[in-house]
């Protein structure tokens, strides 16, 4: 009814998750590069937990989309079936011919043969379990002791729980102790705060096809913020009715009163949930992903004590997007040239653009990060190397990126193609956003 008035050419606030409009601020970006990190690493079962609304089931959408063609997901979006039915509605998902009248042990014997044919073929498996919380304490034990299906190296599936805060109380219990211990990597999605807010906004309606100046006024903001606590679900509901308020006064801007009538047509509960996080994970803190990186790092290019690393590669191609152009400048003048060249590269790059993380070092000794980035250049283009000032442990530190890719297909491409030593450090990709937030973050 108003896309026209606005110059919009889609709905800027609908409800049902459409990953064109997945916003990256508030540490959903970083978190999502987080994700992508710990799936592809293959260990363990990852937690998703945040308030009804907050965006677990976009940030569910966007994972999967977002995954190398190598991962299989298989989908649980109702996993409140009893524990003798969960296995068979896996068995469902992955088109496995499995009689009704099956044994447990017999569809257990059928899935393992499946997921050992994927990973001979180099697949991942990974199962996202939505409403989590729903889900009864014997089904989920269920779920856990598909955690053990494993070869000698690697987990033959993968498991994210995506939940509302009742999950943690329920994984408090002695009962599934064991569930609560196998996971090695917990996320949470904070409410927006009012910042951003204001960029949520602007980004969804610029997505939807608007160029004008800001529609949403100051004070518009604010009553959002207040109205909505900060949930995406209920920011949606309100800002749309608050473009249709403005839109029946041929207004072009929302002011606070269209707002504040949005949102007492919305009924919303009064009631705040109960357990509403503050700042939460800082972007330092989901770079380490809780696996303990921290400042012990091991010896520059040493091999950690894993299964034997890929063979030499030949030499990787120059990356699709241009970085800035490499300064003349002697080895001890490394640090401050890619420093700046990185300033410059954040500055004027897209934000989907997407890098190699290789190395978090920490700024308490210059001497070794200009040790590695010399060394660094004898394997790589040094002027492809991006190095940004960051926190990790709540300490200052460097990251140091290599490449700017226009996607992360090409990105998975490249990181393939690097050295074998680069390999053994088991770099990941990050997107320009994520590091913009995370340096943000750390300031």
């Amino acid at each position: 009814m108003y896309y026209e008035h606005f110059g919009l050419t889609q709905p800027p606030f609908k409800i049902t998750p459409n990953t064109a409009f997945f916003f990256p601020g508030g540490n959903r970006g970083p978190i999502l590069d987080a994700l992508v990190y710990a799936i592809t690493q293959g260990e363990g079962i990852i937690k998703v937990t945040g308030e009804v609304g907050s965006g677990k089931t976009m940030l569910c959408r966007m994972l999967e989309a977002s995954l190398p063609d190598t991962v299989e997901t298989i989908y649980l979006a109702n996993p409140s079936v009893a524990p003798g039915e969960i296995l068979h509605a896996i068995a469902f998902d992955m088109h496995l011919d499995i009689p009704k009248d099956a044994s447990r042990q017999q569809v257990m014997q059928l899935l393992q043969a499946y997921l050992v044919q994927r990973h001979a073929e180099g697949k991942q498996v990974v199962i996202f379990v939505e409403e989590a919380q729903a889900t009864p304490i014997a089904t989920l034990e269920e779920i856990r002791l598909l955690s053990n299906l494993e070869t000698q190296h690697h987990k033959l599936l993968q498991i994210v729980l995506f939940g509302q805060p009742e999950l943690d109380e329920i994984l408090a219990d002695p009962a599934i102790r064991q569930l609560k211990e196998r996971i090695t990597h917990s996320f949470r999605l904070d409410p927006l705060n009012t910042t951003d807010i204001r960029a949520y906004l602007d980004f969804r309606m610029r997505q939807a096809g608007y160029k004008g100046p800001d529609v949403f006024s100051v004070g518009a903001v604010r009553e959002i913020a207040r109205a909505s606590i900060g949930l995406t679900r209920r920011v949606n509901i309100i800002a749309d009715k608050a473009l249709l308020a403005a839109y029946t006064e041929q207004k072009h801007d929302i002011s606070a009163r269209h707002v504040f009538a949005a949102a007492q047509d919305s009924e919303f509960t009064d009631i705040v949930p109960r357990k509403l996080w503050g700042i939460g994970l800082g972007a330092a803190g989901l770079l380490l992903l809780g696996i303990g990186i921290g400042m012990a790092l091991p010896p520059l290019f040493k091999s950690p004590a894993v299964s034997t690393p890929p063979a030499p590669a030949p030499a990787v191609a120059l990356p699709a997007t241009p970085a800035p152009p490499a300064l003349a400048v002697q080895a001890k003048d490394i640090v401050e040239a890619r420093l700046a060249a990185t300033e410059q590269w954040l500055a004027n790059t897209p934000p989907e653009t997407v890098g190699i993380h290789v190395q978090l070092l920490g700024a308490g000794d210059a001497k070794r990060l200009e040790n590695y980035l010399a060394e660094l250049g004898k394997s790589v283009d040094i002027a492809q190397v991006f190095v940004y000032r960051t926190k990790a442990g709540g300490k200052p530190a460097y990251s140091v990126i290599y490449g700017s890719y226009p996607s992360r297909a090409a990105a998975n491409a490249a990181l393939a193609q690097l050295p074998a030593k680069l390999q053994a450090q088991r770099p990941y990709l990050r997107t320009v956003q994520g590091m913009r937030a995370e340096i943000g973050a750390a300031r």
